[in-house]
């Protein structure tokens, strides 16, 4: 069993290791009954038994946790992309004036929850970007939060985990 589960981590760091790392641990998104995680990037979403050898690694690796908070390994948006949205939504008067100003109270909580290093760097890309992340009163807030995502994760020198 042991070996089965060194077989399937080998093939996903091999997969990682070929291309992109970033696109490697989010994955295709595809997985089988097991879920996903670490196993869901092995083995994919063949039907039968080895969906089995799926759950094994996912729970083995505790993968399938961390994939679903972090937003990798198959497993869509993480915790802190669904937070961050929902911080957008409840302090969207606020936030948008301390974008403008590129310093607040909100930019630092939005700094802390996307887990970016820097709130004064986070404020002076988010004010640089303002036109585009609200380009009119009418914008949704769900269009805000997409927008503002992009822009934290677009921007590698911020180092946000989102």
């Amino acid at each position: 069993m042991r070996r089965l589960v060194l077989i399937a981590a080998l093939l996903v760091s091999t997969t990682a290791l070929a291309g992109d790392t970033a696109s490697a641990l989010r994955g295709g998104g595809a997985y089988g009954a097991a879920g996903c995680g670490l196993g869901s990037m092995a083995f994919g979403s063949q039907p039968g038994a080895i969906q089995i050898l799926a759950a094994t690694t996912n729970g083995t690796f505790a993968s399938q946790t961390f994939g679903i908070t972090t937003g990798t390994s198959n497993c869509g948006s993480g915790a802190m992309a669904s937070g961050t949205r929902n911080f957008v939504e409840a302090n969207r008067e606020v936030l948008a004036k301390d974008m403008s100003r590129g310093q607040g109270e909100t930019i630092g909580a939005l700094t802390w929850m996307a887990g970016c290093g820097d709130s004064h760097a986070v404020g002076a890309a988010l004010q640089s970007r303002y036109s585009t992340i609200i380009p009119n009163e009418q914008a949704s807030s769900q269009e805000i939060a997409d927008k503002l995502l992009e822009t934290l994760k677009a921007d590698k020198s911020l180092g946000c985990h989102i």
